[in-house]
């Protein structure tokens, strides 16, 4: 990889290099901003090794999102019409600005409120048109099969109880897999009592989806099983790697912030909350889906933290960066008022400075790392330059 890969299709195999290279990012709505200011310096550090016309697509065997992160993946590996990335990386951020109070439309005063609240009861709070019709402009008739590098976004289909994993891994075993990345996208962004579930079929097989948040909010642990599962299945791409040997995965989970710190709610104000109704409204927030999110993004951090620490690497080879000390509406999934969007831009660009941390277990709080606490930006510049190397 010390070559210039801008003139590359598609990434080579991990075969040709020493590690396998996971990138992810969790789902968060209108959050989708945070990351995207890690995703523009990644991309922009990669650049002054290997040249301008690089993308981070380039550079990693996987990019795994969920809900927002999903449709952020999308944009980093669906090809244009010279078969590069649609998206540079520092146009993410653009969009979310430019796109999210058009896709969460904001209904001001007393009368706002009451619709709003309505809303949670009859329907969804949007009706999600307007994000439907945007990613079907944008990412046109493109298949998973087509992304420029593997591509891993989870869903939940509400028909069937279960997971739906779309993996461009899977997409010749699986040929019903291989849907648009619009359609994707719009079934992974669903989230319950924001956005209607969306129905779709493909080659036969029919999709009902809702956010993928509600199986995997942080879909890291999903890209790297779905790289383990190739190992297991003879996929020759993985001839020299044992499925089990995460010390040749380098991962970077990207995290779109939230408020532990400010321990928003706790026991015995759910106890007064009584009907669902309760865990369904409270200020900007949705409880019952705040909760499920958090669970599993931590749980997955947990389990990798564990597994690398286990295996005692020698070098980086797991960063999850995370803020969680969002306040009020920053950390809203919608709210998406000029305020709050460039309230979450400054939020973005500080983490950018912060130092790399970890969670205690205990207590759930984010701790500064052991390491001595190394800038975010410095850990990621570290990370990129192992990727270039390979």
């Amino acid at each position: 990889m010390e070559q210039s890969r801008s003139s590359s299709s598609q990434i080579e195999p991990p075969t040709y290099g020493k590690y396998i290279t996971i990138l992810t990012i969790d789902g968060g709505g209108i959050r989708g901003i945070i990351p995207a200011f890690i995703l523009e310096f990644l991309e922009s550090q990669l650049q002054e090794l290997d040249g301008e016309d690089v993308r981070l697509a380039d550079y990693f065997d996987v990019i795994g999102g969920t809900s927002t992160g999903g449709l952020v993946t999308a944009m980093l590996t669906a090809p244009d019409e010279h078969n590069r990335p649609l998206f540079a990386a520092k146009d993410i951020k653009p969009f979310y600005l430019d796109h999210c109070p058009q896709i969460f439309p904001q209904n001001s005063g007393l009368l706002g409120s009451i619709e709003s609240a309505s809303n949670l009861v009859i329907g969804p709070k949007y009706d999600g048109k307007y994000l439907h019709g945007i990613l079907r402009e944008k990412l046109g008739e493109t298949r998973l099969g087509k992304t420029l590098t593997n591509v891993v976004i989870p869903t939940f289909d509400i028909k069937h109880l279960q997971p739906t994993i779309f993996s461009s891994y899977e997409v010749k075993k699986i040929p019903y897999l291989d849907a648009r990345l619009s359609d994707i996208c719009i079934g992974t962004s669903a989230a319950p009592t924001y956005l209607p579930p969306y129905k779709f079929s493909n080659q036969g097989r029919e999709f009902n989806l809702v956010d993928g948040g509600m199986a995997a909010n942080n879909p890291t642990l999903v890209a790297i099983n779905q790289v383990s599962k190739q190992v297991m299945d003879g996929n020759p791409d993985f001839s020299s790697i044992n499925p089990m040997d995460f010390r040749r995965f380098l991962v970077i989970s990207i995290g779109t912030g939230s408020e532990k710190k400010e321990q928003p709610y706790d026991a015995d104000k759910a106890a007064k909350w009584g009907s669902l109704f309760g865990w369904l409204k409270q200020g900007d927030s949705v409880p019952l889906v705040d909760v499920f999110q958090q669970a599993s993004s931590d749980m997955v951090d947990y389990h990798i933290s564990v597994v690398f620490q286990a295996l005692n690497c020698k070098i980086r080879n797991y960063l999850r960066i995370q803020d969680d000390t969002l306040k009020g509406t920053a950390a809203s999934v919608d709210v998406a008022t000029e305020e709050n969007l460039d309230n979450l831009v400054d939020i973005g660009q500080h983490l950018l400075d912060q130092p790399e941390s970890g969670v205690n277990w205990e207590t759930g709080q984010t701790v500064t790392s052991e390491n001595g606490g190394e800038k975010n930006n410095k850990c990621g510049l570290e990370m990129t330059k192992s990727y270039s190397k390979t």
